[in-house]
Parts: structure tokens; C-alpha cells; sequence
């Protein structure tokens, strides 16, 4: 289970999502545009093997005319993650667990499996910041092929940053074709579920003026 350590982190979250974000081919705001970020949002998800830790991360930046939400998944690894290093946001020092590298979790294939595994509603999402505690907000639906054998995905064969968000593309063992996450980046609490997709994550955001609203985080598509 997700255990929060109330400790130092140096430099914080935020302080690495500064300046990667306005990076990424998502992200909304004018070059040259230095983010405001404040957290707002969020989950946890467990890794099986207790290597890694998972959060699904809402910031907010109000520095430009209407503020804009952002969901960047994060993975915290006890060692670099080999082949990588195009995916490292950056590192930090934890007070209890020392060196930390912290990743673009879209990247990263625990997050693929753990997102797989929770469509399918074989992992249970964790309170952001509370351990050991379940989030019953987080919600999931799918409505593809299952795998008899489990969730289990045997690769993840390409992960393609756009400006609509992130897609990961993996094969599972249900054999019923690739199968698309799309990673939603740009967050829009209270819009409508995509009626079209194999299946969805949702989970609370802050709205703007601080109110809580539904929003879609993955979706799941069949490869075309």
C-alpha cells in the first residue's frame, strides 16, 4: 500500500515541474511563459513490486489569462529507469529515502501496467496524500476484451507525446489487438465521458474558482 512520508523533498515537485513543463507539446501557455503551478488534484496507484512509487498529479497554473489544469503522471525511482533519460523531469533528495529519480510516469512501463490493471479494476487507487487509504473517487470502466489470464500487458510497444496528451500503445495477453491509453494532459473537470472510448479513468479536479468537478484522466481506444 502507498506510504506518504511526511519529510523534506529537495527540490519539490513543483520546483521540477517548472520548468519541464512549459517543455512538453501539451502544454497551453505563451512561449516564453514562466508556469505559476499549484498541486490540485490526484492519486496514487501501487507498484506490485513496491519499487516504485505512482502518482497521478493535477497542477494548476494561474500565470496566464484563465488558469489551466495539467495531469502529469510521476514515477519515483530509487535508481535511474535504463533507456529513459528522455522521460527524467529530474532528481530530488528525500529525507527518508534518499535519491530519488523522478520521470514523466507516461514513460514509464509500471504506469502502463498499473493503468491497465485499473481499467480492468485489479488495482485499487490511493489517496494522494494519506497512506494506506483507498480513494473511492477514482473510478474505472472498460469495456474491451479482458485477459483470461489477468491484467497483464506484455509490452508497451510506443509512447507518443501530442498536443492532445500521450498515447501508450501496448499488447496485452487477451490477444484482441494493441491497445491505446491516451494520457488526457490538459484537464477540463466536469466535461463529458468520450462514449466512444473502450474505457475511462475519472477522478476529481479543482475547478478554477476551487470547487471539485469530475475529470477524465485516460481514456482507452483500439488502435486504429
Amino acid at each position: 500500500m502507498s506510504v506518504i512520508h511526511r519529510t523534506t523533498l529537495k527540490p519539490t515537485k513543483l520546483e521540477l515541474l517548472t520548468p519541464w513543463l512549459p517543455a512538453q507539446p501539451w502544454y497551453a501557455g505563451a512561449e516564453g511563459q514562466r508556469p505559476e503551478l499549484d498541486r490540485t488534484g490526484g492519486f496514487r496507484l501501487d507498484d506490485p513490486a513496491g519499487e516504485v512509487g505512482i502518482e497521478f498529479m493535477v497542477v494548476t497554473d494561474t500565470s496566464g489569462p484563465e488558469p489551466v489544469s495539467y495531469h502529469v503522471p510521476l514515477t519515483y525511482r530509487g535508481a535511474p529507469l535504463p533507456g529513459a533519460d528522455h522521460a527524467l523531469i529530474g532528481t530530488t533528495e528525500h529525507g527518508v529515502l534518499g535519491d530519488r529519480w523522478v520521470y514523466d510516469g507516461a514513460h514509464d512501463p509500471v504506469v502502463a501496467a498499473q493503468l491497465y490493471a485499473l481499467l480492468l479494476g485489479e488495482a485499487e487507487p490511493q489517496m494522494q496524500r494519506v497512506s494506506d487509504t483507498p480513494d473511492p473517487s477514482v473510478t474505472a470502466r472498460f469495456t474491451g476484451q479482458r485477459d483470461a489470464a489477468g491484467p497483464t500487458v506484455t509490452s508497451v510497444t510506443s509512447v507518443t507525446d501530442a498536443p492532445h496528451g500521450t498515447d501508450i500503445t501496448l499488447t496485452t495477453a487477451s490477444g484482441g489487438g494493441p491497445l491505446i491509453l491516451r494520457v488526457q494532459r490538459v484537464l477540463g473537470p466536469g466535461e463529458e465521458s468520450d462514449t466512444e472510448a473502450l474505457g475511462e479513468i475519472t477522478a476529481d479536479a479543482l475547478r478554477p474558482d476551487g470547487t471539485p468537478a469530475r475529470a477524465v484522466f485516460v481514456t482507452a481506444h483500439a488502435q486504429p
